[in-house]
């Protein structure tokens, strides 16, 4: 079980953020928190206007946020390239607004960058992940955007299926 950290890493440089929202955050932490080389995630909201918000203000879906995990990983040990396809891989990104019974723009699917690399790779990455789906007549409507404010969740949040017994993940993975 890796220990949460302070997503602070201006103090080991060699570390990155990668960011990332595909429905809801339970599972999404804890499938990141399984890889090698990701050092600390937490569970939040980023991608909106309101200020501060709550987990109860985000769930009726007016503050323009969308459950999303910020991930502190060392790029040594996992590319940001890896990330992008545990990211593709947990969740429905042909979906708008909603992934499994969760629907609302606060579970969309969303790669936040914080580079200008990271921005090109998740570009790349989307449009290779599309090819399989448009046979099928589907789009991907993952949105990429600019790393903005991001918003740690209620504690009760952060780490939630180490705090409960049962089940691991919010969703089946999917398969393409």
């Amino acid at each position: 079980m890796k220990e949460q950290t302070d997503m602070n890493y201006s103090t080991n440089n060699r570390l990155q953020k990668a960011t990332f929202g595909a429905g809801c955050f339970w599972g999404v932490e804890e499938a990141f928190k399984q890889l090698q080389g990701v050092k600390s995630t937490a569970v939040g909201y980023t991608g909106g206007w309101t200020q501060d918000p709550t987990y109860k203000q985000v769930c009726i879906d007016r503050t323009g946020h969308a459950e999303a995990v910020e991930i502190l990983f060392d790029p040594d040990e996992i590319t940001y390239q890896e990330l992008l396809d545990e990211f593709w891989s947990v969740h429905d990104p042909t979906t708008k607004n909603r992934q499994g019974p969760d629907i609302g723009s606060q579970y969309r699917s969303a790669i936040w960058y914080h580079t200008p690399e990271q921005k090109i790779m998740a570009a790349q990455s989307k449009d290779k992940i599309q090819d399989p789906f448009k046979s099928a007549g589907r789009i991907v409507f993952t949105e990429i955007l600019p790393a903005s404010k991001f918003y740690r969740a209620e504690e009760y949040h952060q780490s939630y299926f180490e705090k409960m017994d049962g089940a691991r993940t919010c969703y089946p993975r999917r398969i393409v």
